[in-house]
């Protein structure tokens, strides 16, 4: 597998997802588009509705309340159904999406590229059991520290699809994920976000986790332990101050660390280390394991960039992606809700 995460990428700057129709309201349009023949065959960008707004309008995000209103739909997240244990971990009202007709779910699917709606995997009934990794211990092994593992231990044919840095601050993207209810877990590198706080409070909002990705994305086995303390624990604070909670989950730039890279995470609250078993780009997966299969709890790793970098935007690699894992039968689950 390459290396994962090569330095900064060019971002296409701060925008607004903007907030379309209600649900309901756009349930009876879709069934309606789908009823007359009107829904389009081919990719559609949501570039116009109520709500959007053009590129050359875009602003900054303002500063967002971390829990959403009563009643506030919420979006991404994997998607409870009838008979499913409760939500614990999303906003209120996150997943509504998931409850739509079928017809529904596959006339959204359709607007965005996927030939098929994403499957739905409702949350498991307790969270499972996590240890390191074999090969991936630190010298001394000490069982006390967060594991660091590629794969969540479950027999649910779930995948968790996580983004890295945080350079890319596409809305389109936090659009297309809300409206089709694909869950994701964001690692966030303040230098890569610190410019545009808002748009990750909007993702949260819509049900994304914020993770600790450091400040500003150094290879930490070459820091001392009071620059690798700084890097970490000074992220833990700036995502606790600006999105209000504190990260249980860290993953160290191009997955490298040490022992005291863990010890460090331990003593400023990070419970485990999740890494990667598979890495998705614009136009092929990179695997872990080689053979070019998801198994039970993969967790697959992609980052926040765009065209100028991978010339694709964010929802192009979400199609992809989601191309990958629906056809060998998986569903995206929120690893937040198994870790």
């Amino acid at each position: 597998m390459t290396a994962c995460e090569s330095g900064p990428c060019a971002s296409r700057g701060p925008g607004s997802a903007g907030r379309g129709p209600t649900r309901a309201v756009l349930a009876a349009l879709l069934v309606a588009a789908v009823g007359s023949g009107c829904a389009s065959g081919t990719a559609e960008r949501a570039d116009t509705g109520p709500g959007h707004r053009t590129g050359a309008s875009m602003g900054p995000f303002p500063a967002l309340p971390t829990e959403p209103p009563p009643g506030q739909p919420g979006g991404p997240g994997y998607h409870g159904g009838a008979g499913a244990p409760a939500d614990r971990g999303a906003p209120a009202g996150a997943r509504e999406n998931a409850k739509l007709a079928p017809a529904v779910r596959a006339a959204l699917a359709k607007k965005w590229g996927l030939a098929r709606a994403p499957l739905i995997a409702p949350p498991p009934a307790a969270k499972p059991r996590i240890t390191t990794r074999r090969g991936f211990e630190v010298t001394g092994g000490d069982a006390s520290l967060p594991p660091v593992f590629t794969t969540v231990p479950t027999k649910d044919r779930v995948v968790f699809l996580t983004m890295d840095d945080g350079a890319e601050k596409d809305p389109e993207l936090l659009r297309m994920m809300d409206e089709l209810d694909i869950p994701y877990s964001a690692f966030l590198t303040d230098h890569e976000v610190r410019g545009n706080y808002g748009y990750f409070g909007e993702a949260q909002r819509l049900g994304v986790g914020l993770n600790n990705h450091t400040l500003s994305h150094p290879y930490l086995p070459g820091l001392s332990y009071e620059e690798q303390k700084r890097e970490i624990c000074g992220q833990q604070d700036i995502i606790e101050e600006q999105f209000g909670k504190r990260p249980v989950l860290f993953r160290p730039p191009y997955g490298n660390y040490n022992g005291d890279t863990l010890r460090i995470a331990k003593s400023c609250g990070i419970e485990a280390v999740p890494l990667w078993n598979a890495e998705a780009f614009p136009d092929h997966m990179e695997w872990r394991e080689g053979d070019g299969k998801l198994r039970p709890g993969d967790i697959i790793l992609t980052h926040f960039r765009g065209r100028n970098e991978w010339g694709a935007d964010m929802t192009e690699l979400v199609r992809a992606v989601m191309k990958t894992i629906t056809d060998q039968g998986y569903a995206v689950a929120r690893l937040e809700d198994y870790v």
